[in-house]
């Protein structure tokens, strides 16, 4: 049944995906306008249904994370909403071309932006995915199925029908946007079968899910295990700047990927800042996990060995090291980071620079805080997710990540010899 199941879905998607393929960059906006239209219309029963999901995930006994990634109020609503207007103003990249090269016999070669076709999107407590990927997979010609974990399918299907009303309103098959129905393993296990009609799977959310999938998919899957953040206070630091940036990067928002995950201190600048860091974070109940150099700036601070560095907390705790010069601290950042973001905080341009050009993560900051990697924050409208693979996206992935280039070629009659 599973399998049947797998394959209609999956058949119907790429049908659809054949009718969103050709729509005009002003036929897509003025649907996707009507999509953020139809999600504010409905708050009501989102945010009534959401209350049902959270009730039944706090029974489950669902972490604190989880939890946060699982709740909307009118707030997150409305953010849906705006991230698709947000959407609507980006340029469509599809159909874009550009010249390549005149080739000696006179053959013009383009290139041509194109949509990927059918995307799965695999994610747990995360309900807003459901508006995010719908819209961008939708602006950039793509259609997309949504498998939803157990924990919000029920707020999932409430904003689906909200976009389904709005593909209905303007004459496109639902199939554009298709929730699964079920959260069941093996229909999803079926679904990483459907390479003659499925393009691309991008998993978002723990490291286990994304394990799995990458196991099991005969489609080319999109990963980012974990977001294990630095922050890396230099000897010429501001130290007010990097005060600030830790706080926001750690206490912000704990439950997401581009929270920080670890401090390093230039010993030079450590007597100084740290207890500054101690004082602040104490005051946040942010609990201190730390090398024992850095250990004596904290009250209760659990000192850890060099090798238990790297965790993805997803909470009010951090990992605090002193690090004796640059190099250690990119060396540190090499072994440990996940390739997500990594921030250093310097008024030395030199130094910045370094960091920049040598560290090996998808997105690299100086004096700026680790919050801001985030498509929205970064230009690209609401982001259907992170790759720390470098095959074929690199970052948080907008609308240009969602397609692909095919060769144009126009002559005159030329043959080959």
């Amino acid at each position: 049944m599973s399998t049947q199941l797998a394959e209609q879905i999956s058949k119907r998607a790429a049908v659809a995906a054949r009718a969103v393929a050709t729509l005009s960059e002003a036929k897509k906006n003025q649907v996707l306008q009507r999509m953020a239209d139809a999600i504010r219309a409905a708050q009501d029963d989102i945010l009534k249904v959401n209350e049902q999901d959270m009730v039944a995930g706090r029974e489950k006994g669902l972490s604190d994370a989880m939890l946060d990634r699982l709740q909307l109020n009118a707030e997150r609503v409305e953010g849906m909403a705006s991230a698709i207007e947000e959407i609507i103003k980006l340029a469509d990249p599809v159909g874009e071309r550009k010249a390549f090269e005149t080739r000696p016999n006179g053959i013009q070669v383009d290139k041509m932006r194109i949509p990927l076709g059918v995307i799965c999107m695999i994610y747990e407590a995360r309900p807003n995915v459901t508006a995010d990927a719908g819209a961008l997979c939708f602006k950039s010609g793509n259609a997309v199925i949504l498998r939803c974990g157990r924990e919000a399918i029920e707020t999932s299907k409430a904003i689906a029908k909200a976009l389904h009303q709005a593909l209905r309103d303007s004459d496109l098959p639902e199939d554009v946007i298709t929730v699964v129905p079920s959260p069941d393993r093996e229909l999803m296990n079926e679904l990483l079968k459907q390479d003659k009609y499925i393009d691309l799977v991008i998993p978002r959310g723990g490291e286990g899910l994304i394990h799995f999938v990458s196991d099991n998919s005969k489609i080319p899957v999109i990963q980012h295990y974990k977001g294990v953040c630095h922050l890396y206070v230099d000897k010429d630091a501001d130290l007010d700047k990097a005060l600030n940036i830790l706080l926001n990067g750690k206490t912000q928002r704990t439950g997401v990927c581009n929270a920080l995950e670890g401090l390093l201190v230039h010993q030079d600048i450590a007597s100084t800042f740290l207890p500054k860091v101690a004082k602040a974070l104490a005051e946040k109940n942010v609990v201190i996990h730390s090398d024992a150099k850095s250990a004596g700036y904290f009250d209760n601070a659990d000192v850890i060995a060099d090798d238990d560095f790297g965790e993805e907390y997803l909470a009010l705790e951090i990992a605090v090291r002193t690090v004796a010069d640059f190099d250690q601290a990119l060396d540190h950042i090499h072994q440990f980071g996940s390739g997500h973001t990594e921030v250093i905080v310097t008024e030395n341009k030199d130094a910045a620079e370094r960091f920049i050009r040598e560290v090996d993560s998808a997105v690299t900051m100086a004096n700026a805080s680790s919050r801001f990697s985030d498509g929205g924050q970064l230009g690209l409208g609401a982001e259907i997710g992170i790759s720390t693979s470098k095959l074929h996206a690199y970052g948080p992935m907008g609308l240009q990540a969602l397609t692909t280039e095919k060769f144009v070629v126009t002559g005159t009659g030329q043959i080959r010899e």
